[in-house]
């Protein structure tokens, strides 16, 4: 298959026009896609950690204290964003396992936050490998958080039924008999 064919199925995955919200986020948790992305986000979580225990603790130990503590704050950050993409990446592997529910994916709890204006790292002198890590990982939740957007704001808003209607209705067939 080539780039342009596996384009065009990733858009009609996420393609909502006379599908649910519900049936989007159930069709994009069962296709290529969603395996790709989720394997190469599990990938990036088990990369970053075993370099953050490994090289990147001996490289962190050399740095002077002031590029000691942006390494520090910059691994806090990558961490969090890896955190928020391997979550997202649960949730709609609990929707594939029926673990959940794809209407219960839809609730707001589970949107990724629109990131912060970040400016590069912190400091020109962070190790090289920390500052890939970053970048990727930032390429990475880029992409999540398109693919956030288009299955849960950008879809169809689901038909919430009026309470107020809904009784109104319910009062006029309890009086009709």
């Amino acid at each position: 298959m080539s780039v342009f064919e596996l384009m065009a199925s990733d858009d009609n995955i996420l393609s909502t026009s006379g599908r649910s919200r519900a049936a989007v986020v159930d069709g994009f948790a069962r296709s290529e896609l969603f395996d790709r992305t989720f394997r190469e986000g599990m990938e990036l979580v088990e990369e970053t950690a075993a370099y953050l225990d490994g090289d990147g603790r001996r490289e962190s130990k050399m740095l002077s204290r002031a590029v000691a503590l942006a390494y520090a704050g910059e691994s806090m950050k990558l961490t969090t964003r890896l955190m928020q993409i391997a979550s997202w990446l649960l949730i709609q592997r609990a929707v594939r396992e029926g673990d959940m529910a794809s209407e219960a994916a839809c609730e707001p709890r589970y949107r990724l936050n629109e990131p912060k204006a970040e400016i590069d790292p912190t400091h020109p002198e962070l190790p090289i490998a920390l500052v890939e890590y970053l970048v990727r990982a930032e390429k990475l939740f880029g992409r999540v958080l398109y693919l956030d957007r288009r299955m849960y704001l950008d879809g169809p808003e689901e038909e919430a039924e009026n309470p107020v209607l809904s009784q109104m209705g319910k009062l006029e067939a309890a009086f009709r008999l």
